[in-house]
């Protein structure tokens, strides 16, 4: 069987199930101490650096070795690249791999080829008024020039 055992606070040392207090702080925290020596230091506002006994000075000044889990380096991610709804990735690879020279090429293309398409419809919008207007052919009355009243001022 296996003895359950906490860390103390301040010292880091292992208590064992019988020993030591436990402290609830006013932010809720639960402190627990080896010892009333520690207790007692932990109220005091002593720093467990400042200590030669306590396990937090032998790490400060390289008497132990600092666990292997903190060294451990992390994975480098990698980067993987995935096709986007209306893009394939051979699409997406094609437009990395264009200069600006020819997208700004592509894009001024597209533009004229709206302008084009504008203006044949102008034009067939035009042609169609031309040709009912012809078959209605009605002439407008042409109004006179305003008769002056008055005196001789123009």
């Amino acid at each position: 069987m296996v003895t359950k055992t906490e860390l103390c606070a301040f010292s880091e040392q292992k208590i064992y199930p019988g020993r030591g207090r436990r402290f609830a702080g006013k932010d809720g925290k639960q402190h627990n101490f080896f010892s009333n020596k520690v207790r007692k230091l932990y109220h005091r506002k002593i720093k467990p650096v400042k200590l030669t006994w306590s396990l937090a000075w032998r790490r400060f000044n390289k008497k132990i070795k600092i666990d292997d889990l903190q060294k451990k380096r992390t994975k480098r991610t990698t980067r993987i690249q995935k096709a986007i709804v209306g893009l394939s990735l051979d699409d997406i690879k094609r437009r990395k791999a264009e200069s600006k020279e020819d997208r700004d090429k592509k894009i001024d293309a597209a533009a004229k080829e709206v302008k084009e398409r504008k203006v044949k419809q102008m034009q067939a919008k035009k042609a169609e008024k031309a040709k009912i207007n012809k078959a209605t052919n009605v002439q407008k009355p042409v109004k006179s020039a305003p008769v002056a009243k008055g005196g001789k001022r123009k």
